[in-house]
């Protein structure tokens, strides 16, 4: 690039803010031609006095430009904003980043690096049409008509309601409910109380006529007493928003729900990503006691998801993501992961139907039909399993004892026997179906010391064609089974989860399952047999592109399962929990 007075000139004319509200676009020129003859007189010389590196021209804050939410470091020049760049006290935007106790003196000229996107916050900050007042409506729904009202007056309208809209044709006497209204129940105890028997009518262990009596006092505040499980009319209101993060999110929180009592605080929910958070749920379900209910069963799954250990990992094969343009941030991820391919310890490959920034630097792209994500996955598992290149140790350990003995810091339920109900799949097989104990057990509540006496029936694999009951928990005993299992035990036609997969991955042919995707079967058997020649730092990142379609969560199952052959779970270069911050700094 040129270094001609005329080139620099130019670039920070057009680098600068250009749009604005009445007060900052007023200001806008007159910050231009002074950065201007700033450059003319040589003052951005790097022994120059740059007015954008002092201390007291730049505040720190958090870009709200994508999900990623980067440290920015946001630069003034007489209160309005000449340029942003990356925070330098963000591991997000630096890397090592610049310690905490480091003094905002020492920082003013150290920059971190920022995406486009975080770049173009000057231009929300002072787009003309951004809303920096209250509108209120002033005609028909979809006529476009508004009036600005004061901020105290939007907010005595919200909370007490009433005719708001009187100068409104056809809703001169339309009465609008305030939030005081709703906020119709306000003693925690009753709710409690009326959420509590509302369960009960629910599952039949309580009359409607028996609630009635019981909370006749409180019936006025329930938005339909015939209906109890609708809960009080405070759940008329509804906080539903976008994205946010932690901070945010416990205020709002705390202000629907603990404030003003209504159940209905609601992020973006499935339009997002639930099929890939409810994927991880399922697979992290535990069959252990549950305190409410008093009775053994699968609960405690987390929403969550796994992402690639980028740092440690040896290939990674990322489907539906593109984390040098997108994602978690090219700050922070896509700069990593250059490095890494630049330094030639790092080989990705893509699966992408776009051929994307990232997909240009792989060592393969495979473009894919939108939707047939899953059908690869089921390719790449059919070709692994009949040649044989997924991890049995790994697979082979049917609770923690092995796990523990082999140095796996997981293990999973490939090889626990599943009963066959009509040809197909049903529960799990338990000791007592075969006519073994059941274990006695005390389950000790942590607040009362109350205890309570249950039973819990193991599960079931075979070693060596010998039945094994065990639990999956237990470190005491080491319990390992047979992979590929097809039997009777007992009369019970049974086969192991690992088997069943088999069945279902050999229903069609690698080339079958390659034209449900739309793919080359010679693309899946090379992704396939670079994927399993990397030990357990091989990884297919699914986030988020194959969790987007109404057969999401199969999709996502599909390729987490084909991680799970390898068993790269919690390894160095596999798959880990996908983390983040709470509001108090501590990790989630």
């Amino acid at each position: 690039m040129s270094e001609s007075p005329g080139t620099r000139r130019t670039f920070l004319k057009t680098a600068a803010l250009l749009g604005g509200s009445a007060a900052a676009a007023s200001q806008a020129p007159g910050v231009l031609a002074r950065l201007g003859t700033a450059e003319a007189d040589g003052y951005l010389a790097p022994h120059g006095d740059y007015p954008l590196a002092k201390p007291e021209n730049v505040l720190y804050s958090v870009c709200q430009q994508c999900n990623t939410q980067c440290g920015i470091k946001v630069k003034l020049e007489d209160g309005v904003i000449a340029k942003i760049d990356g925070n330098p006290y963000s591991p997000w935007n630096m890397l090592p980043h610049v310690p905490y106790r480091t003094p905002v003196t020492q920082t003013a000229t150290v920059d971190g690096i920022l995406c486009p996107k975080g770049h173009t916050a000057v231009q929300t900050t002072y787009d003309p049409y951004r809303l920096v007042k209250v509108l209120k409506r002033a005609g028909k729904r979809g006529d476009g008509k508004w009036v600005t009202i004061a901020f105290d007056q939007a907010v005595g309208e919200i909370v007490e309601g009433g005719r708001l809209f009187k100068d409104v044709a056809g809703e001169e006497a339309r009465e609008v409910e305030g939030l005081r209204r709703l906020w119709a129940l306000r003693d925690a105890k009753v709710m409690k109380a009326l959420a509590a028997d509302a369960k009960k009518v629910g599952k039949k262990q309580m009359t409607l006529a028996e609630f009635k009596t019981r909370h006749r006092d409180a019936l006025g505040h329930l938005i339909d007493p015939d209906h109890p499980d609708l809960g009080p009319k405070n759940n008329q209101f509804v906080f539903m928003w976008g994205r946010l993060k932690s901070g945010r999110g416990e205020l709002i929180r705390r202000f629907t729900e603990a404030g003003l009592g209504s159940t209905n605080a609601h992020g973006h929910t499935t339009v997002c990503q639930g099929s890939l958070y409810f994927t991880g749920k399922a697979m992290s379900e535990q069959f252990v006691y549950d305190d409410n209910d008093g009775t053994m069963k699968w609960t405690k799954g987390a929403k969550f998801y796994w992402q690639a250990d980028q740092q440690s990992a040896d290939f990674i094969l990322f489907v539906g993501a593109s984390p040098l343009e997108g994602n978690y941030g090219p700050t922070n991820r896509g700069s990593r992961i250059a490095q890494r391919l630049a330094d030639g310890d790092l080989k990705i490959a893509v699966v992408d139907p776009r051929a994307s920034k990232t997909a240009a630097k792989a060592w393969k792209w495979v473009p894919i039909q939108p939707g047939g994500e899953g059908a690869l996955a089921l390719a790449m598992i059919r070709w692994i399993l009949d040649h044989e290149r997924y991890d049995a140790r790994y697979l082979t350990n049917a609770n923690r004892g092995a796990a523990k003995t082999d140095g796996e810091p997981t293990w999973c339920n490939a090889t626990w026997l599943v009963k066959l109900e009509k040809g197909q799949p049903g529960a799990f097989l338990r000791a007592s179906d075969i006519g073994l104990p059941k274990d006695k057990r005390v389950h000790k509540d942590k607040k009362t010391g109350e205890e309570t006496a249950y039973e819990f029936d193991p599960f079931v694999v075979l070693r060596d064609g010998v039945p094994v009951a065990f639990d999956p928990y237990s470190d005491k005993t080491a319990v390992e089974g047979d992979l590929r299992v097809n039997t009777t035990v007992k009369g019970i036609p049974v086969k192991s989860a690992f088997e069943i997969l088999v069945e279902t991955a050999a229903g069609k042919t690698v080339a079958e399952w390659a034209a449900l995707a739309d793919v080359k079967p010679a693309d899946v058997v090379e992704l396939a047999r670079e994927f399993t020649s990397h030990g357990k730092r091989a990884v297919a990142d699914i986030h988020r592109g194959v969790s987007q379609h109404t057969n999401g969560f199969y999709q996502v199952f599909a390729w987490y399962t084909l991680n799970l052959l390898i068993g790269n779970y919690d390894w160095k270069g596999g798959l880990a929990k996908a983390s983040t911050y709470d509001a108090a700094g501590g990790k989630t």
